[in-house]
């Protein structure tokens, strides 16, 4: 695995290298660890903290020996952590090394399933002035975005072929006939890709001849798959690297003189389109912006067009709660992104375009399926992953990113949702 000096690991991982110090976490401290003793007294988890000056040992919540186990290396490092940044402690101290658990993702799913009760509602309200919040540097204005952007999607397209299928998609997949507890496998991945990408497209109404814009490229798979049932595609990306692999892609299946891919924000788009297509984009869009994202769908469908979104999207009293909320997510993740509900997607669309949700469906089983298979490619990969150039706490927090949304997923606080839209009053 990759390694750092001290001086570089400080440099690259602040908030990881160094364990906060100071009068805020002496006092913050020790309310971390009464809550998180108080949280997990109430749940289906076991904690173990072998050492340290506050170990107990071995406690238990409501869920008996068979409850997921999180095994605390370094109590005190943990508390200090946490008393510090909430939750942004939480994964900065698995990144760290302070905590481990042999299924991560159940361990979060537990959290995830109580979110919203696990910490005591007079503290919940005093939490603008506690959390950190949004860096002004990071909303998605017109300058912004392309910086926030290339933070994730520019990191390697040899890091995401490593864990990806072999469409480069990078969404939730559509399996077929998904019941509850079933255990999808990799070689009907990329199957379950193209059946997402056809559910879109076919709700968008495309077809040969169609005039298509996509907002957010990806590696070019949908773009692909729209100009082989003969319609003409213009895609805009603000990566660099997802440009330059997507236009290879493109290429390579002979659509070159049918897909033009534009290294542009979705705000200076123009043109007129039969078919507007955008998959998992509106979370990158950043609450502020979901009119002006709108509105420029409205501008850009041609008379009796269509768009089609994807969604990942929250409960809506959550997202009220969360909204100005800087999280670990935004840190090291998604710099300006946020989730919407559905109701907001609606509200807004409502009051601000002459746009109508025309039809849904939610396949938040399907993401969750989907990040098991991407969590399970990444870590079999690990090797590869490091021979990129990736350290050590980089891979913890790939790992901790996957299984933290899949336990959004599959406790149901995050869902995913396909959204058919047209106009109220067609021209």
């Amino acid at each position: 695995m990759t390694t750092m000096t001290r001086s570089a690991e400080v440099e690259r991982w602040p908030g990881v290298a160094t364990v906060p110090s100071g009068l805020k976490v002496r006092v913050a401290s020790p309310v971390a660890r009464a809550l998180f003793h108080k949280a997990v007294a109430r749940l289906p988890l076991r904690v173990q903290m072998p050492g340290g000056e506050y170990s107990g040992g071995e406690f238990s919540g409501g869920g008996g020996p068979d409850s997921p186990l999180m095994v605390i290396h370094r109590p005190d490092d943990f508390a200090a952590r946490v008393g510090d940044s909430g939750l942004i402690g939480f994964g900065e101290s698995y990144m760290a090394g302070d905590w481990e658990a042999s299924d991560l993702t159940a361990v979060l799913e537990v959290f995830a399933s109580r979110v919203a009760t696990l910490i005591p509602d007079f503290l919940q309200r005093l939490r603008g002035l506690y959390i950190p919040k949004q860096p002004r540097s990071e909303r998605n204005s017109t300058q912004n975005t392309r910086s926030n952007i290339s933070r994730h999607y520019d990191l390697s397209n040899e890091l995401f072929e490593l864990f990806l299928d072999d469409t480069m998609t990078y969404s939730s997949a559509l399996f077929d006939d998904l019941s509850v507890g079933d255990s999808q496998s990799w070689d009907v991945f990329a199957a379950a890709q193209h059946r997402k990408i056809d559910r879109l497209l076919d709700g968008a109404g495309v077809g040969p001849g169609s005039r298509v814009l996509e907002i957010g490229t990806g590696w070019g798979e949908l773009a692909i798959r729209a100009a082989q049932r003969g319609a003409t595609v213009r895609s805009v990306t603000l990566s660099v690297e997802q440009q330059e692999l997507a236009a290879k892609r493109i290429s390579a299946a002979g659509l070159a003189d049918r897909v033009q891919v534009d290294l542009l924000d979705y705000r200076q788009v123009q043109g007129e389109y039969d078919a507007v297509v955008s998959v998992e984009m509106i979370e990158a869009v950043g609450h502020q912006y979901w009119g002006s994202y709108f509105q420029k769908i409205d501008s850009l469908l041609a008379p009796g067009g269509r768009a089609a979104i994807q969604a990942i999207t929250m409960p809506h009293d959550r997202m009220l709660a969360t909204r100005n909320t800087y999280t670990w997510v935004h840190k090291y993740i998604f710099p300006g992104g946020f989730l919407p509900s559905i109701r907001a997607i609606e509200d807004v669309t409502e009051r601000m375009t002459t746009l109508r949700v025309r039809e849904r469906m939610s396949m938040g089983d399907h993401y969750a399926q989907t990040l098991r298979l991407w969590d399970e490619r990444f870590s079999a990969r690990a090797e590869e992953v490091a021979a990129l150039g990736f350290d050590d706490v980089f891979t913890r927090m790939w790992h901790f990113y996957l299984c933290y949304s899949e336990a959004g997923f599959r406790s149901g606080y995050l869902d995913v949702q396909q959204v058919i839209l047209d106009r109220r009053n067609p021209r």
